[in-house]
């Protein structure tokens, strides 16, 4: 994943804001207490942004390592195509 973590951390946040934004509005129209409906956006706007960080954190465990080759080494070429069929299929 080719994404900071302050990157990410902004997409989230966004994320959960806009999904909190549109729970309040859905909110507002049903006949609730207002305590209810900021209790209700609050807790929408923190599950959104904990889902993500841990999507995220998914994300990065299931990646495989990003090690750099050097292209001009003949030892990196030779191991490369020496892999196994199941390393090739997931990349």
């Amino acid at each position: 994943m080719y994404i900071s973590r302050r990157s990410a951390a902004v997409r989230n946040v966004s994320v959960s804001t806009i999904n909190g934004g549109i729970t309040l509005v859905i909110l507002l129209i049903a006949p609730l207490g207002l305590t209810a409906v900021i209790m209700n956006t609050l807790l929408v706007t923190l599950a959104t942004y904990l889902v993500s960080s841990m999507g995220d954190r998914i994300l990065l465990w299931l990646e495989p390592e990003q090690n750099a080759e050097l292209t001009s080494s003949e030892e990196g070429e030779h191991r490369s195509t020496s892999k196994s069929n199941l390393q090739r299929w997931w990349r």
